[in-house]
């Protein structure tokens, strides 16, 4: 399979929305997915832009991507962080997730960041296995907390 790696255009954004809903599907969370097509059209090239985003494409279509965004640790400093790295399940075991995940370590490394995170399910085997055997070290003692949008509600409700 021939593949072509490039940062992500705007107009790309309704092939990496279709991504998006692949993965919540494989995650078992079909109706998870809030992000719009206006949203990450708005926060990847607007005028404050919150990610950068990868793509790679085989045969002018988009089948996998990468979203990047910083953060900052107290202890490190500049940080990377993979928001997901989604490859279409038609088009995994050809490269791609490993070519994005190389074009991630490479943006990284020429931004300076101190590190590189992300996170992945405790069940999806394939995907741990790949990012060890990349040489990952996968948090098995470290928990995800989120707060979603009806926590943030309740909590501001008891302040």
């Amino acid at each position: 399979m021939t593949y072509h790696i490039r940062k992500a255009e705007k107009s790309d954004m309704p092939a990496v929305l279709d991504l998006i809903h692949e993965l919540a599907v494989f995650e078992k969370e079909p109706d998870a997915v809030e992000v719009t097509l206006e949203d990450l059209e708005n926060d990847g090239f607007g005028d404050h832009k919150q990610f950068e985003c990868f793509v790679a494409e085989v045969d002018q279509s988009i089948k996998a991507i990468a979203l990047v965004y910083f953060r900052y640790s107290t202890w490190k400093g500049k940080v990377l962080h993979l928001e997901d790295l989604i490859v279409s399940e038609a088009a995994r075991g050809h490269g791609l997730g490993t070519a994005l995940l190389d074009t991630v370590i490479q943006y990284g490394h020429q931004l300076g960041v101190k590190r590189i995170n992300w996170e992945v399910l405790d069940w999806n085997t394939p995907a741990i296995e790949f990012y060890e055997n990349k040489g990952a070290d996968v948090k098995r003692d470290w928990n995800v907390v989120h707060l979603d949008e009806q926590g943030i509600k309740n909590y501001m409700s008891n302040i």
